[in-house]
């Protein structure tokens, strides 16, 4: 990776790694198509590996506001959702898979900016988290099924809750790739490299929580999101 590359990179998680720490979901939404553009063999281990590092902080942080009877639920249908995305994972080609991430994102978009809002209740708690396991650990974006769910939390108690289930959710997802042999040396280097980005990504977010309006950040996600997914469409129609 250049310079240029790795600088693009940087700036793509630290801003995903504030969203994240901020409302409690968005790493992969928001990083994922940028990093696919610039080294897609980053997605979606090291991309994986950083958002179990933002979550892990953002659970310490917020560890007395976690819904532990929700999170529970939805971890539930996680496993089976982990073990399913893996096998997409070895099935897709690097082309198809850059197709069906921009798709995830897209769909994520959609939904949240239509505003649909299932009941967070057992049935939909599993569901959510197999779906968020079989997207998370194929494309490293998990978030917009658990945020679907959960919208009508707000604060403290969304972040808390969002990374409890993604602290587990990841490192279920990290050993299972690990076991089908989807994380190799690149994808560690490329994680100590941006371990920087993520801290100050999270140091940020303290600011944010406290200053800048949710609803604003959170159409500025969708907005980058959105640019991003479209860019990795264009550019695999031109050819890569």
């Amino acid at each position: 990776m250049t310079v240029a590359g790795y600088a693009v990179v940087a700036a793509a998680i630290l801003l995903a790694s504030c969203m994240q720490a901020s409302i409690g979901f968005g790493m992969g939404m928001l990083a994922a198509p940028v990093v696919a553009i610039v080294d897609p063999a980053l997605i979606p281990g090291t991309l994986i590996m950083l958002a179990t590092a933002v979550t892990l902080l953002v659970v310490i942080r917020e560890r007395e506001s976690i819904d532990l009877s929700g999170t529970g639920w939805a971890l539930l249908g996680r496993v089976p959702g982990t073990v399913l995305g893996a096998l997409l994972l070895m099935a897709l080609p690097e082309k198809a898979l850059a197709f069906a991430l921009a798709a995830v994102v897209l769909t994520g978009v959609a939904v949240t900016s239509l505003g649909w809002m299932p009941a967070p209740h057992r049935r939909n708690l599993v569901l959510a988290g197999a779906t968020s396991g079989v997207l998370g650990t194929a494309t490293a974006i998990g978030g917009p099924p658990m945020a679907l769910v959960w919208q009508n939390s707000t604060g403290a108690r969304l972040r808390g809750t969002m990374s409890g289930f993604f602290l587990v959710g990841s490192v279920l997802s990290l050993a299972v790739l690990a076991a089908t042999g989807a994380i190799d040396r690149h994808t560690l280097v490329m994680f100590a490299l941006l371990i920087p980005a993520v801290a100050v990504g999270y140091a940020l977010s303290r600011w944010v929580n406290r200053h800048l309006d949710r609803n604003r950040q959170r159409r500025a996600a969708i907005a980058i999101s959105t640019l991003g997914a479209v860019i990795l469409i264009v550019r695999q129609l031109m050819g890569g």
